[in-house]
């Protein structure tokens, strides 16, 4: 599903008007008629007792207008609250204000001075529609709107946001100092970034989308580049298998990973690329934790590496790498490898930037010693995945963890696209960006998943998804919904409280049959 910036979508309109002919009243009256809709599938009952419409005097306002009409045309009882003179309204919404009133339909203009009428008037009526502001704020709300925004979401009764919540940063998602509370928002055309992202999601409620009859030329001249993951879509990524195939068609996955008291991260990667489809699987560690590795996972394979009296893996040669990587087609790097101090692990991750000719992924302690070396980044032989949490891309990038979740999406594309890689950004809804620029949004997973291992099994579904033979894009849309839709699968059936990274291993064949539609 498309997913917009305020820009983006003003520039829809634009289009959509002036050069492909559509006239902006019609816009707007099949926004209303999308958002009528949307209220008596969802609401009905609520608006069966009364209808508030809180509209500002812009076109945000003059749908609510609409919707007025709409409901009031289905015999539901509405009135409309402007924070306004009706002189003061946009030309579209003083057309509506005019049809509505037309029908008798009433309106009170509110100041600071009877704000009292409002707060009672709310409390009333079964349902609020707030049509105060759009998609074009940029300071924070003051004085009279935001006194009303203040008594509608004290007020108790749902409220239903028109395209999105009034004081709602637009493209952040972060509000203007206050924002409305909503229980369903319907997005006109498109959602908008900061409707899918956190902070935006604790303010959107329910989203529904509206068509309202955007040009399909002016998304292709616009064309918008971030995506929210959508599960039919993702659905035709997951592989399937032939009868006449055997283990060498799916892939052999090479992980360099695990060090003294980060085996388990190794494991989770290990056994995560083998549940997600790998044919075969080694893992490459240092030599003194082979025996470890060979017990703990009979199905994978094992390279013990040379390895100082530190138990650290020592540098390859590179006879010794082109042996290590002959007949793999995918690589893992780094979940649990440490950083070593004799640099060896330094030294292999420049080699693998530079001579590696297969897809692959980096991952955890691989990422903190990328930012080491990240003027190489760019000019890796094979653009890798990277898979950082907030914590590790504020390393990467310089910043603070807070910096990198104020603006996830604006720094996983410009990172991916500057440094010609591929990106993961992990955390609540994560963010998957394309060295073309291209941008998506996951909305599965939930707050159970925040437990450790996590994400070594994210690297080890992703790897799995290279070597099977997937692009980086596909792989990384897959891998991450897949991720989050069998963690969501596990929190449904035992709860979040309590989900390890094991439970995730444990449904991935369950879960690619059932988003595959293999299985109920």
């Amino acid at each position: 599903m498309i997913v917009v910036t305020a820009e983006e979508m003003r520039e829809l309109d634009r289009l959509t008007i002036e050069r492909y002919g559509a006239a902006s009243l019609t816009l707007m009256e099949r926004a209303g008629e999308g958002i009528a809709a949307a209220i008596v599938k969802h609401f009905g009952r609520n608006a069966k007792k009364g209808v508030m419409i809180v509209a500002g005097k812009g076109n945000n306002g003059g749908d609510g207008f609409v919707v007025a009409r709409l409901l009031k045309k289905k015999r539901l009882p509405c009135e409309v609250a402007l924070l306004a003179r009706q002189n003061e309204l946009s030309p579209d919404a003083t057309h509506n204000l005019r049809a509505w009133q037309k029908l008798k339909g009433k309106v009170t203009e509110i100041t600071t001075g009877n704000l009292a009428f409002l707060s009672q008037r709310l409390r009333k009526n079964g349902l609020i529609v707030d049509a105060i502001l759009g998609t074009g704020m940029k300071n924070d709300v003051r004085a009279l709107f935001a006194d009303a925004i203040t008594l509608m979401n004290a007020a108790g009764v749902p409220i239903v946001a028109v395209d999105i919540p009034s004081g709602l940063d637009t493209d952040k998602g972060t509000p203007l100092g206050t924002a409305i509370q909503a229980e369903m928002t319907v997005a006109l055309g498109y959602p908008k970034l900061g409707e899918v992202t956190y902070p935006g999601l604790n303010y959107v409620g329910a989203l529904v989308v509206a068509d309202i009859g955007i040009d399909p030329r002016a998304v292709a001249e616009v064309a918008p580049r971030t995506e929210l993951l959508e599960r039919e879509p993702v659905s035709w990524l997951v592989p399937s298998r032939q009868a006449d195939t055997h283990k060498g068609s799916y892939g052999h996955l090479l992980v360099l990973a695990g060090s003294r008291g980060k085996t388990g991260a190794a494991i989770l990667a290990c056994r995560a690329a083998m549940r997600s489809g790998a044919g075969l699987v080694t893992l490459a560690a240092p030599r003194a934790l082979n025996s470890i590795f060979a017990t703990s996972l009979v199905e994978v394979m094992t390279e013990p590496l040379r390895e100082n009296a530190r138990e650290e893996m020592e540098p390859l040669g590179d006879d010794e790498w082109r042996t290590l990587l002959q007949r793999k087609n995918a690589l893992l790097f780094g979940p649990g490898i440490g950083e070593a101090v004799n640099g060896a692990t330094r030294n292999a991750l420049c080699w693998l930037l530079r001579n590696l000719d297969m897809p692959w992924v980096i991952d955890a302690d691989g990422l903190n010693i990328l930012a080491l070396e990240l003027n190489r980044l760019r000019h890796a032989k094979t653009a890798p995945i990277l898979t950082p949490h907030p914590g590790e891309m504020a390393r990467l990038v310089g910043k603070d963890s807070a910096a990198v979740n104020a603006g996830r999406v604006a720094i996983a594309r410009s990172f991916a696209v500057e440094h010609r890689c591929h990106l993961v950004l992990k955390g609540a809804r994560s963010v998957i960006a394309t060295a073309d620029g291209k941008v998506f949004i996951n909305p599965t997973g939930n707050p159970g998943m925040a437990s450790g291992g996590m994400g070594d099994v994210l690297a080890g579904i992703l790897a799995a998804l290279l070597g099977q033979g997937l692009s980086a894009e596909d792989a990384m849309k897959l891998g991450v919904y897949l991720h989050g839709f069998v963690g969501d699968g596990g929190a449904a059936a035992r709860g979040e409280i309590g989900l390890i990274a094991s439970d995730i291993i444990d449904g991935l064949p369950a879960g690619m049959s059932a988003l595959a539609g293999r299985i109920p």
